[in-house]
């Protein structure tokens, strides 16, 4: 079997060094370039050295980003594991040189400009290929992530919420402006950086809401709900740090007139041949423990008649589903392979 050559932008984090565990076992991948501006010149065991030895690791070491020197690996696809704001600067030429990007940055999930300015406090550098891009959320877009130039990967909160919601909201089964979420997730979501709020003796034993009222992910979220419901939508958000490295558990509450028999009766008709989609039926209560790792998400739900709600609940890895593997499937849909190839 012949395989991609793929490369990794931005390969020294958590979603990284996601992408790379994934990519090193892919059979339909061969990854040719890790690029690191910290790293460049190392060998890639010597950063990650749970990787010696496994597929190509030892053959590799990190390059610098520089967009020749990337193109010059001959890789088909690149993944950029990069911040906001930085992602942009190299997709543009990546695509252009005939590179197939899946970006998971925030920089092309949004399909306005004037949204991303307010949510990411920047004005957007690439409009042009911002209106391009394919919103990477392969249960919903996978005949257009098929033959995209450009993904972009869904965020992990926003992952969690929309895939309970949105089969509900097409089949306007509950009142849109009714949609509260709260949300736990990893400390890894906050990504691999110096900040005193995420040292393990502030985190450890201890829980807290953060980025009240208006989370940045709240931008694809709404995108993505209001398209489902075809009118404006706007939901209450509140995510919480829980002192666990990975994971991602989401409860979603919201008006609806149809009971919990009707509404399990709409998750399946959407996911009943979704391979990484797994319906725990109605009161069925997701864990954390039993995604993180893999590429599934797991979903409940429940009508609670006193107040007329439904209640969504979701869990998965933040770094998997909601970050690298869920990269990873739409790679196979751009590439012609099985969707669950290399990450089931």
């Amino acid at each position: 079997m012949s395989r991609t050559k793929c490369l990794v932008v931005g390969a020294s984090g958590y979603t990284g060094a996601e992408l790379l565990r994934l990519l090193l076992r892919h059979p339909g991948a061969e990854l040719v370039g890790v690029t690191s501006r910290q790293y460049a010149g190392s060998p890639l065991p010597e950063i990650f050295p749970r990787y010696r030895g496994v597929g190509n690791a030892d053959a590799l070491a990190f390059i610098e980003p520089d967009v020749s020197a990337m193109t010059g690996t001959d890789a088909a696809f690149a993944f950029l594991a990069l911040p906001h704001g930085v992602a942009s600067e190299y997709a543009r030429p990546l695509v252009e040189a005939g590179v197939r990007v899946i970006d998971l940055s925030a920089d092309f999930r949004l399909n306005s400009p004037s949204v991303y300015e307010e949510f990411y406090g920047a004005t957007h550098p690439d409009a042009d290929l911002m209106e391009e891009a394919v919103y990477g959320l392969p249960e919903i877009y996978a005949e257009e992530i098929k033959s995209a130039r450009l993904v972009a990967s869904p965020g992990c909160y926003p992952t969690s919420i929309l895939l309970p919601l949105l089969p509900l909201l097409r089949a306007k089964s509950i009142d849109p402006g009714s949609i509260h979420v709260a949300s736990m997730s990893g400390v890894s979501g906050a990504g691999k950086k110096a900040d005193t709020k995420l040292l393990f003796v502030e985190c450890n034993e201890s829980v807290r809401p953060y980025s009240v009222p208006k989370h940045r992910h709240l931008s694809e979220i709404e995108q993505e709900l209001s398209i489902a419901a075809g009118e404006t939508v706007a939901i209450s958000f509140t995510p919480h740090l829980v002192p666990v490295n990975a994971g991602i558990c989401s409860t979603t509450y919201a008006a609806t007139e149809k009971n919990a028999a009707e509404i399990g009766e709409l998750l399946e008709s959407v996911y009943a041949h979704a391979p990484f989609v797994r319906l725990l039926g109605e009161n069925g209560c997701p864990d954390t423990k039993n995604v993180v790792g893999t590429n599934f998400i797991d979903i409940g739900w429940a009508r609670d008649d006193r107040t007329g709600r439904a209640v969504l609940m979701s869990a998965e890895d933040n770094l998997g589903k909601g970050a690298g593997s869920q990269a990873i499937q739409s790679f196979n849909l751009m590439a012609g392979l099985e969707e669950t190839k290399g990450i089931l």
